[in-house]
């Protein structure tokens, strides 16, 4: 893993652990996907933590020096999506995240150990 992409998604799950996101994910897509290298998904039971956690990733760009190219779903609050890049993060209210079901859809990907990231 990139060093650069590593601290970027060290610091992102980071925040989001600090937001006490929901069961946290982090997908390796380098092999699988031409449109971005790894998902971080991650879930929240109310709309309003769906936007705290996105606040706060918000708050700590500039201070992590991470750029968010867009941002889908915030008005709604039940799927959020942020594109980074070469990251890109989905914040999901639980029960979207069930539904979509988006790491059964990247069964073939590499799941990221992130006990590294964050503190639990």
């Amino acid at each position: 893993m990139e060093k650069t992409i590593l601290n970027t998604i060290s610091q992102i799950v980071k925040n989001i652990d600090d937001k006490l996101g929901k069961d946290i994910c982090v997908l390796d897509l380098t092999k699988l996907n031409a449109i971005c290298d790894y998902f971080i998904i991650t879930s929240a039971s109310s709309t309003r933590q769906v936007k705290s956690i996105v606040d706060g990733l918000e708050d700590k760009e500039k201070e992590h020096d991470m750029q968010m190219h867009h941002k889908e779903g915030y008005t709604l609050g039940r799927w959020v999506l942020l594109d980074y890049g070469h990251i890109v993060v989905h914040v999901f209210l639980e029960e979207e995240r069930q539904f979509y079901g988006l790491e059964n859809n990247w069964k073939d990907a590499l799941v990221v150990d992130i006990t590294q990231f964050a503190q639990y």
